[in-house]
């Protein structure tokens, strides 16, 4: 009977939302990683996420105008 293989996994924690989540891969620079959340806030000319996305997130559809 073969044994089964333990996944390992790595508990890191987003340095601006504080939000708590699990990589099956160790991350090369792990103070560097950032949320999906914290990289749209830091980037909203960059958010391609659907409407409803957005709608169920309760983040504005509208397109952010770039001056």
């Amino acid at each position: 009977m073969k044994r089964r293989r333990e996944k390992v996994t790595y508990n890191y924690e987003c340095s601006l939302t504080q939000e708590q989540y699990v990589l099956t891969e160790k991350a090369a620079h792990p103070k560097d990683l950032l949320s999906v959340k914290a990289y749209y806030d830091m980037n909203p000319e960059m958010d391609d996420r659907p409407a409803v996305i957005k709608k169920k997130l309760g983040i504005s559809t509208e397109p952010i105008q770039k001056q």
